[in-house]
């Protein structure tokens, strides 16, 4: 089994590669949400979590898609590989400690 490289590892490569060539990173993930065109359901994800969101609207929340729908937020990062991005940041535009 190959080990996992550290964190300060990951870095250093990051950084040598980085200086061979430009690396591009993904896009935006609002708008490729969007093109999912998700219902309130679809932003609950299921029973799984309907216990723990509340009477509170959903629809819109995006970071919550990390949790209820990572089929939907894995499916736009291959999209973005796929279209030849080296990196992929997180779906957390909103997110913060409110």
């Amino acid at each position: 089994m190959t080990p996992v490289p550290t964190r300060a590892e990951k870095a250093d490569q990051l950084r040598t590669i980085g200086a061979e060539r430009i690396l591009v990173k993904d896009g935006p993930y609002g708008s490729m949400i969007q093109s999912y065109r998700l219902d309130e359901d679809g932003y609950r994800g299921g029973a799984k979590f309907q216990d723990k969101l509340g009477n509170h609207d959903q629809k819109g929340n995006n970071d919550l898609l990390n949790l209820t729908r990572p089929d939907v937020i894995s499916e736009i990062c291959n999209a973005y590989l796929d279209a030849g991005a080296d990196i992929v940041a997180t779906n957390t535009f909103n997110a913060n400690a409110i």
